[in-house]
């Protein structure tokens, strides 16, 4: 049984949608149209029926009294029985038939008469009642017209009615029973004919209604048609194609939207899969390769020493061996101490973003580091104001000089410092040490949360859609807060399209003069990870005259991506250390800066 059931089941999965939606209509216009049918044919034989009833009780006295008329009445004549055409027959008190006054002929001399109770009795008839009753046929000739034959094959439609005579004191002497019926022949054919029209117009609505469900059920199904034929160019490689758009206010059309959110969601997964996958495949290749020039140092000044030992003059060499052996390892040190740092912010691992970090005084203690490296370089402190128009398409920042405003923000405070130190170590690596430096500080209200920040693009792109959420903000006086951090040189700069590369690992415009310069291509990239882990922007962009700009965007808490609920679930005692971890004054960051332009 329940195979076969299984196998029900299975075949009509296998029906398409379209066929069952028609098949279901064809059912449903049927029992509609069938139905209608079956109950004009009760209303309309019920009120013909009611209505012959009512034409006996009324006119029994009538035909009675007008029976030498309606038996002169030549009935063959008119072609079938007709609503005066009456059956007559009186019985006795006994009720043994005494005469049968009313006799219809039809065409043909065919006599069509109700099937009685028989002489003497009264069967089953009640006086005041009207029944139906069949018909006995007698004719004369063995052929008679079909119409004729079924028209006088029809029941009657029968009342028994007492009778009798009043007496001399005025009272009624009942003196026997009278059968008083017409034939329901004309009745039938009526009801026969309109069932007969109806089951006609029934067909015709059901043939039409199918060739209309047909036009909708295909013109409806037809997004979904093409909802296929997308999905069989999706699965065949391109992510491109999207589904056609419908109102949003349909089925189809809010499936459509949600479809191309999906794929237009997958397709960015996709892409970002691929760009991992390639950016892994040459951080591999970068790794092994920066990895494999301090080890071949090693190698060739070991083997070097090894050979010149027993040589005169052999200690001075072996201190120089030694001496870059020990610039080559210090050198492949810091880059594994990047690499190792890179790994664990990818993990989510080695950064607390719960301390409370005075993000000017890191910002002072760096100007007075660059100060200290190049004497001779101008830096100038400011603050940044949010302008749109001017001199400049669109919302910019124009920078003042003056003293940067004191902040405090919540994040890792060894992590920023060195974010800040990799950005500072770069300049004064790649720009002339006499070319001059601004460092600024803001605080800005965007209409933006730290989620969406995090996701924006690192380059010019991705600033100025946090300057026009920051515009709404300042507009409408609300947001979330944000500090903006920018660092502008006036250095030889990056070429526009690179600038997004520079947070690549590895990543560098000169590899020889990266290692001239002590850098290891990593410390951008650091930067960059460090900020999305405390769900802010670093950007890079052309400084106007010539030279880099790099904008660091950073919320005041990053903690305000949760709800509320979720903050208060965070432990109490975790607040309390985060504020009071102060960064060590005997730490030092092991990430180097960068050589990253």
């Amino acid at each position: 049984m329940d195979a076969v059931h299984d196998m029900l089941v299975h075949r009509f999965d296998t029906i398409p949608l379209s066929t069952k939606l028609l098949a279901c209509m064809m059912v449903l216009l049927t029992v509609c149209a069938a139905g209608i049918t079956f109950s004009i044919k009760e209303l309309v034989g019920n009120y013909l029926l009611q209505k012959t009833d009512n034409q006996l009780a009324e006119q029994a006295q009538l035909v009675y009294d007008n029976i030498d008329m309606l038996r002169s009445k030549d009935s063959s004549e008119q072609g079938s029985v007709g609503p005066n055409d009456y059956f007559m027959q009186i019985r006795d008190t006994n009720y043994h038939i005494l005469n049968t006054p009313l006799v219809p002929v039809m065409r043909e001399n065919v006599i069509s008469v109700p099937d009685l109770p028989p002489d003497g009795s009264m069967g089953d008839v009640k006086i005041g009642q009207p029944f139906t009753t069949s018909a006995i046929v007698r004719t004369d000739t063995s052929t008679v017209n079909r119409s004729t034959l079924q028209a006088a094959n029809a029941p009657w439609r029968v009342l028994a009615l007492s009778w009798g005579k009043k007496a001399e004191d005025g009272s009624a002497q009942i003196k026997g029973v009278i059968y008083i019926g017409l034939s329901l022949s004309d009745q039938i054919d009526t009801v026969n004919t309109l069932t007969k029209y109806c089951t006609l117009v029934s067909i015709a609505i059901v043939l039409i209604g199918a060739v209309i469900a047909t036009i909708l059920i295909q013109s409806t199904l037809a997004p979904l048609k093409r909802i296929e034929k997308t999905a069989a160019k999706i699965a065949a490689g391109d992510l491109s194609q999207r589904v056609p758009s419908a109102p949003e206010n349909t089925e189809v059309g809010s499936l459509a939207a949600s479809l191309n959110t999906m794929l237009a969601r997958i397709e960015q997964s996709f892409n970002e899969q691929q760009e991992t996958t390639e950016k892994m495949k040459r951080f591999v290749s970068d790794a092994s390769h920066e990895l494999r020039t301090p080890l071949a140092a090693i190698h060739g000044y070991a083997e070097l020493y090894t050979l010149q030992r027993d040589m005169p003059g052999a200690l001075e060499r072996a201190d120089e061996s030694i001496s870059h052996i020990e610039a080559s390892s210090a050198r492949m040190t810091v880059l594994v101490e990047d690499l190792l740092s890179l790994a664990r912010l990818d993990e989510g691992r080695g950064i607390d973003v719960t301390q409370q970090v005075n993000i000017t005084s890191q910002l002072t203690d760096a100007c007075d580091d660059l100060h200290a490296l190049d004497p001779q370089r101008g830096i100038t402190k400011g603050v940044l104001a949010l302008r749109h128009g001017g001199d400049r398409q669109g919302t910019w920042l124009a920078f003042s000089p003056g003293e940067m405003p004191s902040i405090t923000l919540t994040g890792d405070g060894s992590r920023l410092r060195q974010v800040i130190t990799n950005i500072v170590g770069n300049i004064h690596r790649y720009t002339p040490s006499d070319s001059p430096v601004e460092v600024a500080l803001s605080m800005l209200q965007a209409s933006i949360t730290p989620q969406q920040v995090a996701h924006l693009s690192s380059n010019a792109k991705g600033l100025t859609s946090f300057l026009e959420a920051a515009e709404v903000g300042q507009s409408l006086q609300s947001g979330m807060p944000y500090v903006v951090i920018r660092f502008s040189d006036h250095g030889p700069g990056v070429p526009e399209a690179s600038q997004s590369q520079i947070f690549e690992r590895f990543y560098t415009a000169d590899p020889s003069r990266a290692r001239q310069k002590g850098g290891t291509g990593l410390g951008m990239a650091i930067a960059q990870s460090v900020v999305k882990a405390h769900h802010g922007l670093i950007s890079a962009t052309t400084t106007p005259g010539g030279g880099l700009t790099l904008t660091v965007v950073l919320p005041i808490d990053p903690n305000q991506t949760r709800t509320p609920m979720q903050r208060q679930q965070q432990p109490a005692q975790t607040r309390e250390r985060g504020k009071e971890r102060k960064p060590s004054k005997g730490r030092k960051d092991k990430s180097s800066p960068s050589d990253k332009k």
